[in-house]
């Protein structure tokens, strides 16, 4: 025995078990929109070391489309061409500046950079030669924007922390206007797209305001409070509709309707400090089109895209510093978004580069060597009978659509198959009122309704009292319904005396009448009661 009990604890130690590697479990990853999928497409670099935040950013109308950066006591142009090579050191700079650089912007022409400073000064440079041709000095505090009207080339606007917003003649370097309304710091601007004369302005006092420089008084003509310190603010395309950022929201308002606030988008966590408007590339049955989106970041690090036509945010992207501004380039390529900490996130999408552009080269001077232009597809070419399915239609190709086939529903299919009852029960079964009246009419149209209703048995025919019952006495189905509830009557009579059920749904039908009829002898009484004091009424 003790042999034995010896044994045993060697025979099972000797025995081995496979153990089963755990997997690990892969992500869970939402599937990308398309659009997603566009707003990821930007190829993003990072321009470091320019010292301090990132206080505002501005493209250049003409192409290339350099954008100007303003950091510190400096201004400093970038050429978005050169983001595709990584290069991301500025075109240029410009450093004369005795105080901090709070704007930026562009002439329409893209000749012109317009610039102000804390200490008040505005300076108008030309973007070639980098020379300050103009010094405009009137605000007493710092000035924290400057924007020229996209239809004017020879004014400028600018306002700041003295409460004034000041409208300039560059040319002449004077004051054209002072134009006071708001009660604290006046921090944004932008000018309308569709008039000269037209441009809103945003303020600490929780206020946003609109102006038209031919008034007279010099007095805003309409007023919106967002609610909270108002950060920016922007047209959008169509010039009746403004979007504001103030708080942790973005509020779009109807210009044209008076001032009322069509949306507010609260997705961020933290202050809103920047907005402007983007474009998206979207395709319709083949067809690409551009749509209009609002770009919003915040003091959370999100840059948030806004579809303002469905009213929803259509993507998110998560950076990692405090966001002070972005802006996106007139052809849709490049997207620039400034940090806190001295950082820009600039975005390019690939593709090929403009060869329009590439012949104008840089306006600061430097040329660009672009690649040799391939010679246009024709007709007659023998490479163009060669093309793939995949290839891609140009501009001047006729593209032939397809149209796409109208899903019709049971009874539609049923009428053209000449199926008369059949569609009847159909759309009976189905209980949209209206859809039950057009099919009525239509074989009406057929003279088909009456041989329909003799044709069908004991439990359709409880359908269609039971449709009657609940919608003859209705006005707008009263002059179809009642005639055909008669003939209804009239024909199935020997049925409806056989069935039980039948004679319910007559009582039914019988009570809404009813009810109908008390409904009208009321309405007569009081007809009768009002008509004599309406014509004393009438004599006095």
């Amino acid at each position: 025995m003790a042999e034995i009990r010896a044994e045993e604890p060697a025979s099972t130690i000797s025995k081995t078990f496979l153990i089963k590697p755990k997997l690990k479990s892969k992500p869970r990853s939402l599937p990308q929109t398309p659009e997603s999928k566009y707003w990821s497409s930007f190829k993003s670099t990072k321009i470091p070391n320019l010292v301090s935040s990132i206080s505002s950013l501005s493209f250049s109308p003409s192409p290339p489309h350099l954008f100007a950066t303003a950091y510190s006591t400096s201004v400093s142009l970038f050429s978005p061409l050169s983001l595709s090579d990584g290069d991301v050191s500025p075109s240029s700079t410009i450093s004369s500046f005795s105080d901090v650089v709070s704007s930026i912007a562009f002439r329409n022409d893209g000749l012109l950079l317009a610039a102000s400073d804390l200490s008040g000064l505005i300076q108008v440079f030309d973007v070639k030669t980098r020379t300050p041709l103009r010094r405009l000095r009137s605000h007493t505090r710092p000035v924290r924007f400057v924007k020229y009207p996209v239809l004017d080339k020879l004014h400028l606007l600018s306002g700041g922390d003295d409460a004034v917003v000041k409208f300039w003649d560059v040319a002449g370097e004077s004051l054209v206007l002072d134009l006071m309304g708001h009660k604290d710091y006046v921090r944004c601007s932008d000018c309308s797209p569709v008039s000269p004369d037209l441009f809103v302005t945003g303020s600490y006092d929780h206020t946003v305001k609109v102006w038209d420089v031919r008034v007279e008084n010099s007095r805003s003509v309409l007023e919106v409070n967002h609610g909270k310190p108002v950060e920016d603010v922007i047209y959008l395309p169509s010039g009746g509709l403004i979007a504001t950022a103030g708080g942790n929201s973005v509020k779009i308002w109807d210009l044209i309707g008076g001032g009322r606030m069509v949306y507010s988008m609260e997705s961020h966590n933290k202050t809103v400090t920047s907005i402007c408007v983007g474009r998206v590339r979207k395709e319709n049955d083949g067809a690409e089109s551009m749509e209009d989106r609002i770009l919003s970041v915040g003091l959370d690090g999100y840059m948030k895209v806004f579809d303002f036509g469905n009213m929803k945010v259509t993507h998110s992207m998560r950076f990692p510093a405090p966001l002070m501004s972005v802006s996106f380039s007139p052809d849709c390529r490049t997207r620039v978004i400034g940090t806190s900490n001295g950082i820009i996130f600039a975005g390019r999408r690939k593709g090929k580069e403009n060869v329009e552009s590439g012949r104008v080269g840089n306006v600061l001077g430097f040329e660009s060597i672009s690649e040799p232009e391939r010679r246009v597809l024709r007709p007659t070419y023998f490479r163009y009978f060669h093309r793939g399915q995949s290839e891609k239609p140009t501009e001047g190709d006729y593209l032939v659509m397809r149209n796409k086939k109208i899903k019709l529903a049971e009874h539609d299919k049923l009428l053209k198959k000449f199926r008369h009852k059949d569609a009847l029960v159909s759309v009976l079964s189905r209980k949209n009122r209206e859809n039950v009246v057009a099919v009525m009419e239509e074989l009406v149209a057929r003279k088909k309704l009456l041989k329909c209703v003799s044709n069908l048995d004991s439990d359709e025919l409880g359908l269609l009292l039971t449709f009657l019952s609940k919608n003859a006495t209705m006005p707008r189905y009263s002059s179809l319904l009642m005639g055909l509830t008669k003939k209804v009557i009239e024909t199935r009579v020997e049925d409806i005396r056989n069935s039980d059920a039948l004679k319910g749904h007559i009582r039914n039908l019988k009570r809404s009448i009813e009810e109908e009829l008390r409904i009208q002898h009321s309405l007569q009484e009081i007809q009768g009661i009002i008509s004599p004091l309406l014509r004393i009424a009438g004599r006095r």
